[in-house]
């Protein structure tokens, strides 16, 4: 399988594998403006050459839009394999092509967000494990920051301490979002406007630099979203799922 490395002059004729759609779909192209403005830091997205979910996308850790320590490391963002092109060793290419490109960059090793069990939008920790990822740090409710180092002295990465227990000090629904996922573009304005007809208290904010998503208040920086101060889920939500949400909290 030949594997395709994104740049800013393929970027636009490239299909990135989330969305099987025109590069006039506001997910796409809301994407392809984040991927474009980060290959100057650093970031690396290689795709398998097949029109679907077959990717690996990571960063300096020192750029990465996640509150985490793990300077000389490399982030994964997204490893992504499914549908039909799951079982064929996609996943095990892709890592190792990572593995390959941050050895030669001199990094200590990888890091990746997960979870203790297998959820939407995170690493599968069973897999990452199988490949030799180990537990660095955990936050609530349930995050896991795996790594995999190249030297066995390598320093232990973790997240910072202001997401160690995932708060906000704002009442009602309050979304904290990026274009990482291109999903946001899509389903953001969705519960934006359920909101707004429900007259449920919500605010979003879209994070725009590294620097703002590094001091994040929740690991996730993707999409966060929180009722009354406390975490409720990094799912990036669909109306219906939300609508379940407002029910549960009586809005």
């Amino acid at each position: 399988m030949e594997i395709i490395t994104l740049t800013k002059d393929n970027l636009e004729k490239e299909h990135i594998c989330c969305a099987i759609s025109s590069n006039d779909d506001c997910c796409v192209s809301s994407k392809k403006q984040w991927l474009s403005k980060r290959f100057d830091d650093g970031l690396v997205f290689m795709k398998c050459n097949v029109r679907g979910k077959c990717f690996i996308e990571y960063i300096p850790a020192e750029k990465a839009w996640s509150p985490v320590e793990a300077h000389g490391y490399m982030y994964i963002n997204c490893l992504w394999v499914s549908g039909q092109f799951k079982g064929h060793g996609y996943s095990n290419l892709l890592l190792d092509a990572c593995i390959h490109d941050s050895k030669a960059k001199g990094k200590s090793g990888l890091v990746i967000l997960s979870s203790k069990k297998k959820m939407p939008f995170l690493s599968d920790p069973k897999f990452l494990k199988y490949k030799g990822f180990v537990h660095a740090d955990s936050s609530e409710p349930y995050y896991e920051l795996l790594y995999l180092p190249f030297e066995k002295n390598a320093p232990k990465p973790k997240f910072k301490d202001s997401v160690k227990v995932p708060r906000v000090d704002e009442h009602g629904l309050v979304l904290y979002y990026t274009y990482q996922c291109p999903f946001t573009a899509k389903y953001v304005p969705l519960v934006e406007n359920m909101a707004k007809q429900k007259r449920v208290p919500f605010r979003s904010i879209l994070i725009e630099t590294a620097e703002q998503a590094q001091n994040a208040p929740a690991p996730f920086t993707t999409y966060s979203l929180f009722y009354d101060g406390k975490f409720l889920t990094n799912e990036i939500l669909s109306e219906k799922k939300f609508e379940k949400i407002l029910t549960e909290k009586g809005l």
